[in-house]
């Protein structure tokens, strides 16, 4: 079986070489390969010269090259990237290095388990790393999570993370239109409404970043998160049909780096 690890990329030349690297050389559970997708959302920097040395460095692994023309936000990355993988299934990497790829095993256990449809890493759970930052970071997230909850009635303690794995035709399934940080709410709030949808939290380490050392999210993307929960809950609420998905395990298939 395939995962296809989709990295969006905007302007991370100090970090994306060591992702690179870092999920390159990561051992996978089970019979897994993997295919790596990095998906430059207009880079202005040296980000795409760094990907392009590091495929030329390591021709044993291949990784998927995709530059967006301009910058459109990283839910627009992740959406061209979901519509282009292969795998199984799908897990999202930040080119940041906040969160360890080494954890992907992690992640994975109730997938390849046949329990989960979709697995979130929690920042709120377990007992790993996790630096020190923002109070107000996680106020916000903490209220996201809540307001989120209320509403999709799950009882999730970290929808705005990033790490994320979903089984391919869960995610590949979804319509998604936000193109900056809106991704998490309403991936949440879509997946929420499919019936008989499997959804897990596993407890993560957290390894975030300052703003001095490249921190992109903002206060206005916080408004922003709450006017994609209210709207993809109450606003645009379109029942999932019982013959949209079928939840069972997945058919194992062959694939090669």
């Amino acid at each position: 079986m395939l995962l296809s690890i989709i990295i969006p990329a905007y302007n991370e030349e100090k970090t994306i070489g060591f992702v690179l690297k870092r999920v390159a050389e990561v051992g996978l559970p089970g019979q897994l390969s993997r295919e790596i997708i990095v998906v430059d959302d207009g880079s202005t920097d040296q980000t795409e010269p760094i990907v392009r040395r590091f495929n030329e460095d390591h021709t044993d692994i291949t990784v998927r090259y995709i530059k967006q023309a301009v910058n459109q936000g990283k839910g627009e990355a992740l959406r061209v990237g979901i519509q282009c993988a292969h795998g199984n299934f799908i897990i999202i990497q930040d080119a940041d290095l906040e969160y360890d790829p080494e954890e992907y095993g992690h992640l994975l256990q109730p997938l390849l388990a046949g329990r989960a449809d979709v697995v979130y890493g929690s920042r709120f759970m377990g007992g790993r790393p996790h630096r020190v930052l923002y109070f107000w970071h996680t106020v916000g997230n903490r209220f996201l999570t809540l307001l989120s909850n209320m509403l999709t009635d799950l009882n999730l303690t970290d929808m705005e993370t990033c790490f994320k794995v979903f089984r391919s035709e869960i995610i590949k399934s979804i319509d998604l239109n936000e193109k900056r940080f809106g991704f998490e709410p309403e991936v949440t709030a879509k997946i929420a409404r499919i019936p008989g949808i499997r959804i897990y939290e596993v407890g993560i380490s957290y390894y975030g970043r300052t703003y001095q050392e490249g921190k992109k999210i903002g206060w206005r993307d916080g408004f922003r998160a709450i006017f994609c929960i209210l709207k993809y809950n109450l606003l645009d609420w379109k029942p999932r049909s019982q013959t949209d998905l079928t939840m069972d395990t997945p058919n194992a298939m062959s694939s090669s780096n």
